[in-house]
């Protein structure tokens, strides 16, 4: 059994293999513009899962996994080759849902952003239910020095109201 750090290492070379023998290799019309965003292999370097976004609409993407399909053993044979591994992983293409999901967070975001903006202007207009303040200040001592009866500092630390 091989650790995770490992897998990870031979998982980023599959990634940047896969990649450059897309670019430079693999001359298939029907691949289109491609990016391979992330691969992932298994604890046992048995099977890697290779994740690509493609530019363009559903045909484009219909017709890059199928030009991948048809160059798997190919991008096999060369992972085989410049990993050294025991026992070349099979190689699995899965397309992957960041864009749709980063399009559903811009829209979200947006909604959130209009909320926001409502909720500004609705307080733009608006007025105290009560008093402006309505926390009760300390009271101030007058500074003209006229004693009130109360011995100074009496009940004005301990946060009691004298006056009952």
């Amino acid at each position: 059994m091989v650790d995770a750090a490992r897998a990870r290492k031979v998982a980023d070379r599959i990634k940047v293999i896969v990649a450059e023998m897309l670019e430079l290799r693999v001359k298939d019309p029907r691949l289109g513009f491609i990016t391979i965003t992330d691969a992932r292999v298994t604890n046992d370097l048995q099977q890697a899962t290779v994740f690509y976004t493609v530019l363009g609409d559903e045909a484009a993407q219909a017709d890059t996994a199928a030009a991948l399909e048809s160059a798997r053993g190919v991008l096999r044979s060369e992972v085989g080759r410049q990993t050294g591994v025991r026992h070349t992983p099979t190689l699995t293409f899965i397309a992957d849902a960041v864009p749709e999901t980063a399009a559903h967070m811009e829209e979200l975001l947006a909604k959130v952003a209009a909320a926001d903006a409502e909720v500004h202007r609705a307080a733009a207009g608006a007025t105290y239910a009560g008093e402006a303040d309505p926390y009760r200040a300390p009271r101030v001592e007058e500074a003209d020095g006229e004693d009130d009866g109360v011995p100074s500092g009496a009940g004005t630390d301990d946060g009691t109201d004298d006056r009952r």
